[in-house]
Order: structure tokens, then sequence, then C-alpha cells
């Protein structure tokens, strides 16, 4: 049985068994308590050992990090648990020196992620896998119950879909003794797949294939951006949930991104209640009720324009200034959804200049259908759009931001063969994990960061 199950169980006359880490060690004269943790909850076991009934029992080499199994019976706690184990007998597996850097005292973010190996064992970062876990599975839970398609789309690629130039490249070319052609350039018809490859930015080209003959698809995988952004906020590789849906409108997209936020923050509370209550009180005061205020209030919807125009009243607030035409800032965005609306806020129809190549163009030939999903406390937590299916619209835009249709040529025959109007959006999932836990750092929030010099573990 797992702990989080032996907290859980009645006292009674049967054996059980719990195996796990020991977190820590408490000797007095006659008893010793161990506590156990197996992952499985935020609280350890109690296990009791009394020295007396149990004489000739062996303790040597338990200790803080080191793994056993144990056998007793669970019987009422004295303690701050319900439950504990009193031990029958106990048998260590791997032992754990001196030198284990997770001993009893509080550790820093900074120190456990030069620890990554070992840093689930804490209690923040069991809690944040647990969350992420329960996170994951509400993710899928939420597009299966709804009809959604779930489709793998690739991690190499040869098409930029945000067209922002920040890949990873991909080649099996000598780097020592690259080929070149005539033209002093790199000759790509050398290398394993004959012409330039990259690590994916995003699913969504290659989603929107598949929502064109499934109607709703989703995607849920690891992204990559070669951004040079050494922040908080930013990782090179990255979880993406991206639907994709056929026969849907700017509306029909707002309205899927608010039920599915909701439906993922209600099962976090719902499932992980121990957890959150742990972020609650040790990481964030307040993330709790966030969570429950985003989930019981509609969300309010502002243009673009009506969202500059409320912002540049108060410009002198802000780091940043904005004007007609300006990127929103995160400043911007927590300004938005923490004072004027007090609720998550959806701003659409972004000048073009400013969004990708993709966005359905509006009549004004200025704005475009694009979304974002601003959330109290964090900013964006999602982006998306009504796509471009109108093939002359879209060659003109692409042409404006010189990308070659060649490039694209797959992409363009949706719009040739049976195009419907489509959208879809995209949650960087860390973004989403940090958002839940009230964790301050992205790097917290994935088992092993990759960011700017760092690729360890």
């Amino acid at each position: 049985m797992r702990i989080k199950d032996l907290l859980n169980t009645a006292p009674s006359e049967k054996i059980v068994v719990a195996e796990g880490w020991v977190r820590t060690r408490r000797d007095g004269k006659n008893v010793t308590f161990l506590e156990l943790n197996d992952g499985s909850s935020l609280k350890g076991l109690q296990v009791v050992i009394d020295k007396e009934k149990l004489n000739d029992i062996n303790l040597d080499g338990i200790s803080t990090g080191s793994s056993v199994h144990a056998e007793g019976v669970i019987v009422e706690s004295h303690g701050e648990q319900k439950v504990e184990l009193s031990l029958t007998s106990i048998a260590l597996i791997g032992e754990c020196p001196d030198d284990y850097p997770l001993q009893k005292k509080r550790h820093t973010v900074e120190f456990l992620r030069e620890k990554a190996h070992l840093r689930a064992r804490t209690n923040l970062f069991g809690a944040v896998a647990r969350v992420r876990n329960t996170m994951s599975y509400a993710i899928h839970s939420f597009f299966q119950e709804n009809g959604f398609v779930y489709v793998n789309t690739p991690i190499i690629t040869a098409s930029d879909c945000e067209g922002a130039g920040e890949q990873f490249q991909v080649t099996t070319l000598d780097l020592e003794n690259v080929p070149k052609g005539e033209d002093g350039k790199v000759d790509y018809t050398k290398d394993f797949f004959g012409k330039m490859a990259n690590l994916t930015v995003s699913g969504q080209l290659e989603g929107e294939t598949y929502a064109l003959a499934l109607k709703d698809i989703y995607t849920f995988g690891p992204t990559f951006r070669a951004e040079n952004s050494n922040t908080t906020r930013h990782l090179a590789e990255f979880w993406m949930v991206e639907p994709e849906m056929a026969f849907t409108d700017l509306y029909g997209d707002m309205e899927v991104a608010e039920k599915f936020l909701k439906y993922v923050f209600s099962r976090v509370l719902e499932k992980n209640p121990e957890d959150m209550a742990f972020f609650d009180n040790f990481v964030l005061k307040g993330v709790i009720e966030t969570l429950e205020h985003v989930i019981n209030s509609p969300f309010e919807h502002m243009t673009y324009t009506d969202a500059i125009s409320i912002l540049e009243k108060v410009n002198d607030k802000f780091e940043y200034q904005v004007h007609w035409g300006s990127d929103i800032q995160s400043e911007h965005e927590r300004y938005l959804t923490e004072v004027v609306a007090k609720r998550p806020v959806i701003v659409t129809d972004y000048p073009k200049e400013i969004k990708a190549f993709y966005m359905k163009m509006n009549d004004d030939g200025k704005t475009v259908r694009g979304m974002d999903v601003l959330a109290p406390r964090l900013g964006e937590i999602i982006g998306g759009s009504e796509r471009e299916w109108r093939l002359d619209v879209l060659k003109e835009r692409m042409q404006e931001l010189g990308l070659k249709e060649e490039d694209y040529w797959w992409y363009l025959e949706l719009r040739k063969f049976g195009s419907v109007p489509h959208s879809g959006f995209g949650l960087g999932f860390e973004r989403a994990v940090q958002y839940v836990t009230g964790v301050q750092n992205i790097r917290d929030v994935i088992p092993y960061p990759r960011y700017v010099k760092s690729a360890e573990f």
C-alpha cells in the first residue's frame, strides 16, 4: 500500500507493509521514531519502534535518506496524524551516508536546482510533481470528455510556426568540417534530412492539418525556444497544450479556453487539497482563493483598442508606457485583471504587426482575430486566434512578412482543398503549473529545467 493510503487506514491487527525513504529519525531511550515517505502524500507515516519489545531489531544504517521495508500494524496515534505504524520488523534496503544533501533543514530552491536528481524528495518539489500530474491528467480528461482527438505532432520540423527564428537546429553534419556549396553557404543536402531542420516551437501548424480532417484535436507535448531570456518565466524546453477546432470562430475559441482553465483548476483543488494547502501556507498566501475566484468568475472580454485606451490613462504607473501598436507587457496585463476587471480578462483583435502570420485578418485591415487570456497575478496564460483560412489573404500576409510560400506549401494547400473557419489556442503548461502552485520561478515546476547556459542532468 502507498503511504497516502496507510494514513487513511483504520487501526487493526492486520500486518501491513510500508516501503519508502526515511525523512527523519528520532531516538529515545526506549522508542525510536521514523518518518517514512514514498512520495504519495505530503505527510509521512510515523513508524514507532518499541526497543524493549523488539530488543533484537537492527537499526544500524537506518538514517535520513535511506530506504526501508517496514512491517507492522496500524494503531491510533497520539501525535498530529490520526494513525501510525507500530513496527514488528524492518529491513534496510538502501543505505544513505552522512553526506546526503537533504538533511532535516530548509534548503533554498537555488540549492535544490543543483540537486535536481534528489529534489523531488522534498516537500515542495514532491507537491509540485503531484499537482503537475493532476493537471496533466485533467488536460487529457477535459479534451477526451469533449470529443477531441489527441494528436502527436512532430518534434523535428522544417517550418517555423511563429516566424521568430528562435529555433534549435537539428543536424548530423560534422561541425568541425561543415560542407558548403559554391556560394559559401552550408550545403544542407548533405545533412540527414536533406534540408535545414529544427526542434519545434509549436505543434499548431501540423495540428491544423488534423483538425481539418477530424474537426477537434489537441496536442500536448514538448516544444523548444532558443530565446536568450534568463528570467523566472522562460524555459528553452517546455510543454504546450494546443487544441485546434474546425468550424469554430474566435468566440468559440474563447468559450473553450475559459471552460478548459476552470476545469483544470477545479480538478487540482478537488484532487490535491493537502498539496494546495501547503502552497497556500508556505509558498504564496491566497493561491487557493485566486484559483477559486477564476473558477467562479465569468471572464471579462475587451478589445486590444479598448485595453490600450484604459492603460494610456494611467501610463505614468508603468515602467513600459503603452500606445496603440505596442505590445502589452506583464505589468499591463496584471493591471487589467487585478485593478480594472478584478477577474480574468480576454483581450482580442490585436494589431497585425505584433501577431503571427496565421491569424485571421479583420475587415479593418489593421487588426487580427487573436486573443490572449490574462489571469490575475500572472498575466497571459493562454494565447490563441481564429486562423486565416482564406488562401489569398494568407498569401498576402506571408509576403508582407517575407515568408517563403515553398516552405509552407502544405499549409497553404489546406486553404485550397476544402478550407473552413478554424481556431485554436496554446497554453504553456509550466506557466500554468506556476500559476496553480504560486511557485515563483518556472525552473522549479519542471523536473529538469533547460535554460540559457544550463542543460544539467
